[in-house]
Parts: structure tokens; C-alpha cells; sequence
């Protein structure tokens, strides 16, 4: 008997299979801003799912399965950062007993520096919610950024407001598609207690004057179970099919310069409803650095006087460049 071998067949991917995501906007021009979110140091669990929501909110333009090692020093990341055009680092850490939050700009900085001084993750936001709503398709588009309150301050504030514009894909007003429009992120900045409260929410549009159980027919195509009603009429005008219980306030209503979905339409006013995703985060700015975590320090919320130790080396000892701590 003639015994046959199996071969294993090895199968090459081409090269055109693999897609690449542009640097450049085909619409506006310019340079998309990219990221990489990671940790630094030894972090509890609650802060590694942290990671994993922030990256989820940073999409599409950011490293959503990226694998990092606690052997990986920041240098290691440049050398990754550049070929692939990332422009922010967004890193967590926990140096001592608050957690801290660094923005930065790649390759030479600055960094911005926050504690954390609440958060909660995605999943509880979910937990909390009555009709949670969170599909993937939110995350084809990067969200819109609202900043508030960042106006009046001083040059710590404007520093801020400029980082945290350029993090996301700026828009074009005249060719923005509404349809790409469905997530916000909104910061807050309390000029009292120096407090920047941090919220993720998804963005839709109801038309007024719609009950919710038409634009379900419409949007989900699903034929209504009329057995129960003696003429169709009764499936508009019955009072449990009415309009939400929310009233369409004046100041959430909107009306739109062109067709957005099936049910919200040019010629109609639609209301705005907001409904947060998360993650949700209470930040604090403690310093701002010239370089990449190191260089010269160009505010500190706790300036103690002391010469603050700079990270040159781009090395595993980053949380030398992080204030100390005061009991407040």
C-alpha cells in the first residue's frame, strides 16, 4: 500500500489585501491626528479596562489591539509611533495612590499631566441605564469635541484646549457629512474647583411630531400586530403609541440642512438627544512638560520649589516627571 504524505500548504497574504488608513483627509487636507493608548507601570484591573474604553473612544484612528509588555519603555513606542503616523499618547498610570492620566504630543511633546479623580468605566455606565445603546457602527466616525469653560484661563488652559482639539480629525462645516456626526466627547472645565469633568455620549436625532412607534416601523421595517385595532388609524393616533414622555424643548431642536437616516428629514425639525456611552472621567491638571514626559515644566499645580527630576532617557522611570501629592 502506498502511504500518501499530507502537506501543510503555507498561504501568503498579498500585498494589496492589506489596508492601510490614510494620514491625510481626502476632504480637508490635512494630517489625521492618530494615537496609541497604554499604561505605564503596574495598574489595577479597573484601570486596564479603562485603557480598553478610552481606546474604544479614540476609534477609528487609533491602535485598538495593541499589545504592550512591562518590559517596553517609551522609546519603544516612538520607534512604533512614527512609521504609522500616531501623533498623541494617551498613557495611564498609578506612581502612587490617585491614578494619572498623560496627554501627549509625539515625537517632542508637550505633556499634559491630569489626575484622576473619579471614573467610571463603560460597562457601568451601561449597568445604569434603563435602554442602553451603544452599536459598533458608532465607531466608524471619530466623535466631534466640545470644549467648555476653557476660555478665560491662562496659558495652562489654552495649552489644553489647543491638545485636546488636535487629538481628533478636525471638520469641514460646508462638506461634513451629518450621517458621520454620531458620537460627542464634552470637557468641562470648572474655573472654581480646577476641575475638568470629562463625558462620551452618542448623538440622535428624533423628528418631532413622530411617535417612537412609527419611526421603529420605519427605521426597523418590522410589520406592527394590528389584530387588536379596528381600523390602522388607531395605530397612530392610540395613546399608548404616542410621542416620549421627554416634551421637544425649543432649545434641543434643530433643523437640518439635509436628510440624516430615513425618518429625519431637511423640511422637518428633529430633536437632539444626547445618551452617554462613557467612559466617564474627573480630571485634574498638576503639570505640563515641554518635551515628551520630560524637559522643562511649564506649570505645575503643585509647585513645591523643588527641581523636578526630568526623564531624558525615555526609559522605564517616567513617573519621576509626576508631582508630588498633597492632601488637600
Amino acid at each position: 500500500m502506498v502511504a500518501f504524505r499530507n502537506r501543510k500548504r503555507k498561504f501568503a497574504v498579498k500585498p494589496n489585501a492589506l489596508k492601510k488608513q490614510s494620514n491625510v483627509d481626502h476632504v480637508t487636507g490635512e494630517k489625521i491626528p492618530k494615537s496609541f493608548v497604554f499604561s505605564r507601570g503596574k495598574v489595577p484591573s479597573s484601570l486596564k479596562q479603562l485603557e480598553l474604553d478610552l481606546r474604544k473612544l479614540m476609534l477609528p484612528h487609533t491602535a485598538l489591539k495593541l499589545k504592550e509588555k512591562r518590559r517596553n519603555n517609551l522609546k519603544d513606542f516612538l520607534d512604533v509611533a512614527g512609521p504609522m503616523g500616531v501623533t498623541h499618547f494617551l498613557m495611564l498610570s498609578k506612581p502612587k495612590s490617585v491614578p494619572h492620566l498623560r496627554v501627549a504630543r509625539t515625537p517632542q511633546g508637550p505633556t499634559l499631566t491630569f489626575e484622576i479623580k473619579e471614573y467610571a468605566l463603560a460597562s457601568d455606565i451601561t449597568r445604569a441605564q434603563t435602554r442602553p445603546r451603544c452599536p459598533q457602527s458608532l465607531f466608524v466616525n471619530s466623535p466631534l469635541i466640545v470644549l467648555s469653560g476653557f476660555g478665560n484661563g491662562g496659558q495652562h488652559l489654552k495649552l489644553t484646549t489647543i491638545m485636546f482639539q488636535n487629538i481628533f480629525p478636525a471638520i469641514d462645516i460646508n462638506t461634513v457629512k451629518l450621517s458621520s456626526c454620531e458620537r460627542i466627547v464634552l470637557l468641562n472645565y470648572d474655573a472654581e474647583t480646577k476641575i475638568i469633568e470629562f463625558r462620551h455620549y452618542s448623538i440622535r436625532l428624533h423628528p418631532i411630531g413622530v411617535s417612537r412607534r412609527i419611526r421603529k416601523f420605519v427605521l426597523n421595517h418590522h410589520v406592527p400586530d394590528l389584530r387588536s385595532l379596528q381600523d390602522v388609524s388607531d395605530f397612530v393616533t392610540k395613546a399608548t403609541y404616542g410621542s416620549e414622555s421627554e416634551a421637544d424643548e425649543e432649545s434641543a431642536t434643530v433643523s437640518l440642512t439635509s436628510d440624516f437616516g430615513r425618518v429625519n428629514r431637511a423640511s422637518m425639525k428633529s430633536a437632539v438627544r444626547l445618551q452617554e456611552i462613557g467612559p466617564r472621567l474627573t480630571l485634574k491638571l498638576v503639570k505640563i512638560e515641554e518635551g515628551l514626559c520630560s524637559g522643562g515644566v511649564i506649570f505645575s499645580e503643585y509647585d513645591t520649589g523643588k527641581p523636578t527630576k526630568a526623564n531624558h532617557g525615555g526609559g522605564d522611570h517616567e513617573e519621576q516627571a509626576i508631582p508630588e501629592e498633597t492632601n488637600e
